[in-house]
Order: structure tokens, then sequence, then C-alpha cells
């Protein structure tokens, strides 16, 4: 098992840090932000993300995981250095690489011995020789260390599980030396015969943005097909589930809804657009995709004003916040753009969501947040299922009707049956449910 050094906190950094410990390795998770830290060290955990407390609780009680802020400390101390810091979108769509490289410059200053510097974070393919060359000019001539892709494949929400049981793990490298040394990281893996893929730098950075693009190319594709379905009169998820039979597509990723969000999706497919940009290649396919779904969301918000007409001085009742079930993120959420559309046009807006009011309420205070689903719907006169927790699933269809003022629901999720609802007086719409 190897000692390592995690540098970034957020939630590729702190899942990393604590499954790496899981798996036996001894991890020290490192971040200049020292609140954060204080918080960590105390069992607070800054991101809802299922398991992943008893999962820091379990590693912390057996003094495999630790908590620092000092970041210089925590490099000199360890043998494997993973980069997990945020890389946001630039002005141009391109990943914002300047924290990564500020880290580099960190490690570069504490090499004191042989060191694997890992990049976990999502980064374009000709980053690692960028780190490569920082960590060349900036440390002693015959120092040693090597850097590795090591890109993560975690969704929110289930992240923990992603991490401790992959699909794959990747690892880019170029050196022997270093890829023997991450065999001994993900040895818990390795013995139970997860498929390693070992590849160049360059290959590794480019799986990560290929995968993500190629999942956003899917459900832009069967939202469009959604779309063609709402006018003819056929049923998305009929045809979804005969494609999803056919070996060579797969049911995965084609659920029609209002849009693909998060923090990977969107920003990866900006990123690789930007990359294909710069080196003169095309990238129609994944331009499209991001338009489609841009798109998507704000068909969110006509098929509302189908329903209710005039939005001005109405009662908008939303459920579900975060972009996904099971998370509290709602960066490029479909609920943005429904909020942000109908406070313009003079709508009102009531909200519920398990866990992201909080986080909603700082950017959007003039919301109406409710305790629960009923709450929400209370004299309103439109209910929208914007994200499809499973405790939507399970409403009250009938006490839910009697709160609303009318019996209005737009089901961006599909979560419900269009014929059942209409059976229960429902003026339903769903996404490509057939005909309105």
């Amino acid at each position: 098992m190897k000692k390592i050094c995690v540098v970034g906190t957020g939630y590729v950094g702190l899942v990393s840090g604590a499954c790496l410990a899981d798996f036996g390795n001894h991890v020290i998770c490192a971040d200049i932000d020292k609140d954060k830290i204080e918080k960590l060290k105390k069992g607070v955990i800054p991101i809802y993300e299922p398991g992943l407390k008893e999962v820091v609780d379990r590693n912390v009680e057996k003094k495999r995981l630790l908590f620092s802020n000092d970041v210089d400390a925590a490099i000199r101390d360890t043998e494997v250095v993973f980069i997990a810091v945020g890389t946001p979108p630039g002005e141009g769509g391109e990943a914002d690489l300047r924290i990564v490289f500020s880290v580099t410059e960190s490690i570069a200053r504490n090499l004191n011995s042989y060191k694997v510097v890992v990049t976990k974070s999502t980064v374009p393919a000709g980053t690692g020789k960028k780190v490569y060359d920082i960590l060349s000019k900036k440390t002693p001539k015959g120092s040693e260390f090597d850097v590795v892709s090591n890109p993560e494949f975690l969704r929110e929400g289930s992240a923990v599980n992603d991490f401790l049981r992959p699909d794959r793990v990747v690892i880019g490298s170029n050196s022997e030396r270093a890829t023997e040394i991450m065999k001994q990281v993900y040895r818990a893996l390795y013995i139970n015969e997860t498929p390693m893929v070992i590849t160049n730098v360059e290959t590794s950075e480019t799986i990560k943005y290929a995968s993500n693009a190629f999942l956003a190319v899917k459900i832009s594709f069967i939202n469009e097909i959604a779309n063609i379905c709402d006018q003819i009169g056929a049923d998305v998820k009929v045809v979804a589930k005969a494609m999803g039979l056919d070996g060579r597509i797969s049911p995965k990723f084609l659920h029609a809804g209002g849009g693909y969000g998060g923090s990977c999706f969107p920003k990866d497919t900006l990123a690789l657009v930007k990359t294909a940009d710069e080196v003169g290649v095309q990238n129609l396919v994944v331009n499209a995709a991001i338009k489609a779904n841009d798109y998507q969301k704000h068909l969110m918000v006509e098929k509302i004003k189908k329903l209710v007409g005039d939005i001005k001085g109405k009662t908008i009742a939303l459920l579900g916040l975060s972009f996904k079930p099971n998370t509290d993120d709602i960066r490029d959420a479909t609920s943005l753009v429904i909020i942000e559309e109908i406070l313009k046009a003079g709508g009102k807006i009531k909200a519920y969501d398990p866990v992201a009011q909080d986080i909603m309420q700082k950017a959007y205070p003039q919301v109406q947040y409710c305790k629960d689903a009923y709450d929400t719907a209370e004299g309103a006169d439109c209910l929208v299922v914007v994200t499809e927790w499973n405790e939507f699933r399970e409403l009250d269809l009938t006490l839910a009707k009697k709160k609303l003022k009318s019996p209005k629901v737009v089901d961006c999720r599909n979560v419900y049956d269009p014929n059942e609802m209409r059976e229960l007086g429902f003026e339903y719409i769903g996404v490509g449910r057939g005909s309105y």
C-alpha cells in the first residue's frame, strides 16, 4: 500500500481520497481552505453524497485517512500526489487549468524524493505534458518524478460505489516504474480483476472527455427523438426500450427528459469542442449536442406555458431542484432555466427538493421553499416535476390534485404514466409521451 497525498477536497478529491484509503492506502487529503479542513476533521462532509461519510469515518478511525491544510508538508510526506482540483470552464469554454498548474508548482517546491504526480482532475489532452514541463523547469536537475493521468468516472449520487467498484481504471503513463506504483495504489481492484486500461498520458486524458461527450450526445439524441414523438403521437419510453434491447446501443442514458446538467457533461463537452478548435478539427456532433441540450431546457418552460397560458401572476410548483437525484448539485440544472424564465415572465415559484434547497436559496431567495411536495403543490397553478427523486414517484397523486389550484402537471422526467394521470383528472404533459 502507498502513502498518498490528494490535493483538493472538493467532490472528486474527497471521494477519491476516502476510497483510496478504503483500499488500504495511507492518504492525506490536503487543501488550502482551512475552514473546510477543520470541518472535515470534525466529521462534517461539505457535499451530499450517499455513503461518503461512512467511508470517511471508517478510514479516519483506522488512521488511514488524514486531513491537512499544510499542502506542502503533505506533498513532502508522500510518494504519490493526486491533483484533484477544479477545472471550471473559461470564458471561451476551455478548461481553466490555473489551479492545476498552481498545485504543480507546489509539488515542484516540495519534490524531496521520487514522486508520481497524478492528474485526477478532468484535464484536456496535453495537460500532462505541461505538468511535466513545469516540474522539469522548477525542480533541480536530476529530480525524479513521473506524471500520470488517472481520470475519474464518478457519477454524482453513486460516486462511492463507482470508485470502489468501477467499470474500469484508466492509467495513462509513459513510465513502467510509475505504472507499477499505480497498480499498487489500486491493488484492491487489480487482484479482483477490474479491467485496467494502461495507455499513454494523452490517450488517457482523451478517454475521459470522449466518454462524457458520448453520453451527453446520447442524452441529447433521445431528447430530440422525444420531441418528435410529442408531435406524432409516439411514446419515447417504448422507443427507447426497443432501442436499448439492441446490444450495440444499450438502454443506459436513453431516458428522455429536461436535459443534462451537473459538474461534468456541460463543461466537458465545451472543453472538448475547444480542444478540437485548437487543433483545427470540426466537432459537429458534440457541438450539436450542446445546442440541443440548451434547447431542451427551455422547451420545458414552453410545456409549462402550454398548460397554464400566460405565466404572469401564476404560481408554478417545482418538485426537485438538483440536476439529478441523490445530489445537492444545482450546477447547470434544468431548474435554473425554469426558475429564471418563470420569474422573468412575472410568475411566482414554490419549490421543494430533499437536499438542494439551501444551495438554491442563496441564488434565488425570492422563491418560496417548502417542507414537502404537498406543501409545494398547495394553491399552485401547475406542478412541474424537475428532478426524479424517488419520493416523487411515490406521491399520493389524489392528495396532490386536491392541493393544486389547477390539476396541471408537467413531468420533465417522465416519472408518471400519462394514462393514469389523465384518468385521475390531470392535464398532463410529459417528454415524448405522445400528443399533448
